[in-house]
């Protein structure tokens, strides 16, 4: 089973990255940018056929590794 992880600063947590692409994207002269948040992704293959479990297992590897919860939200993605 293949799944991804999305992870992202929370929306009141400033992104200096997220702000200097955004400039960057106005100084290539793409227009109508508002705002960018940059994040992080994971992909990651899970032995088994359980959903259920393979989602627990994720969401508790994002928890203990993968994401900083006091300044990230992030979300699984299981896909068959």
């Amino acid at each position: 089973m293949k799944a991804r992880v999305f992870v992202v600063l929370k929306s009141s947590i400033l992104d200096p990255q997220g702000k200097a692409i955004e400039g960057a994207l106005r100084s290539l002269g793409v227009d109508g940018v508002t705002s960018v948040r940059q994040g992080k992704v994971f992909d990651i293959e899970i032995a088994g056929d359980d959903r259920a479990r393979a989602e627990a297992v994720l969401k508790e590897a994002a928890d203990r590794l993968l994401a900083n919860t006091i300044i990230e939200n992030y979300r699984v993605e299981i896909t068959p």
